[in-house]
């Protein structure tokens, strides 16, 4: 496993690489790995000849008042993962190389961005789009692993991909979850004992939903009403939004037709955990 953090020199490897024929598989991270992120290696790995992974704290998609400074960077176990794992590069850049003094150019994917999280976290998804932007041209992935967790992100960066003729396949892998349900994510460390007892009810919520649509309520608004009850009984959870929009354009359906995808997000104390279930009908 080769580590790299200047952009020009894991540059002129991969383009070697391609030029050999080999096939590159991409999953971007911002470290603190667990078993989600290590479903998008393997997958990457039975996928391409060569698996890059990048581990980078995206500066760009924090907002003021977030978590950028105590984001977990467990750099040393997140290496030795890579390793067990089989990646064959691991690309860690510094802030200053990805934003050099004077950086002034951002990727903005208009409308979709501005819904869901984007709308509690203005600016977040520029930092996204920008970054991914500057990840693809340094590393020049055949095909890039993104989760469904982070479904509005997935949404966005195809979106993105699609408009700007990036010459890369995107798969978006299922979401992995804990025996209670709780999907992972690298900020689940930060929730105490009874919260993460508590935050149990955002998948119990989603599946609620799910069975209300599978016994014929197509009324969204219901839907989000008995969610809203349910997660509100945690004393614990304060609702950022909960919604059930269109797959492709995040609009709010107010009838549920065919496809939908229903996603909350909620803070328990401090930490904000967002989760999502993609529902079809018939």
């Amino acid at each position: 496993m080769k580590i790299l953090s200047d952009p020009r020199k894991i540059n002129q490897l991969i383009r070697r690489a391609k030029r050999n024929g080999k096939s590159i598989g991409f999953v971007p991270t911002m470290g603190a790995l667990h078993a989600g992120h290590l479903s998008l290696i393997r997958q990457a790995k039975r996928d391409n000849d060569l698996a890059v992974v990048s581990i980078f704290v995206n500066p760009a998609q924090f907002g003021p008042q977030e978590d950028l400074k105590r984001y977990p960077r467990p750099l040393k176990n997140d290496l030795a993962l890579c390793r067990k794992e089989k990646v064959d590069l691991v690309f860690i850049p510094e802030d200053k190389m990805m934003y050099p003094e004077g950086f002034v150019t951002f990727v903005n994917v208009e409308g979709l961005s501005g819904r869901l999280c984007g709308a509690a976290r203005p600016g977040h998804f520029r930092g996204v789009t920008t970054v991914v932007t500057k990840l693809l041209n340094i590393i020049s992935a055949d095909v890039l692993y993104l989760g469904q967790k982070d479904a509005q992100q997935a949404v966005i960066i195809s979106r993105m991909v699609e408009d700007l003729n990036f010459a890369v396949k995107i798969v978006v892998m299922p979401i992995v979850r804990g025996n209670n349900g709780l999907a992972l994510s690298s900020r689940n460390v930060y929730l105490s004992k009874s919260q993460r007892e508590e935050a149990q009810v955002l998948f119990k919520a989603l599946h609620l939903a799910k069975l209300m649509i599978r016994h014929g309520q197509f009324n969204s608004s219901r839907i989000i009403e008995k969610m809203k009850e349910l997660i509100s009984r945690k004393k614990q959870a304060k609702i950022d939004y909960v919604a059930i929009v269109d797959p492709k354009s995040l609009g709010p359906l107010k009838k549920i037709g065919r496809d939908c995808l229903v996603c909350l997000a909620v803070k328990f104390g401090k930490t904000r955990l967002i989760d999502n279930l993609r529902i079809t009908c018939g």
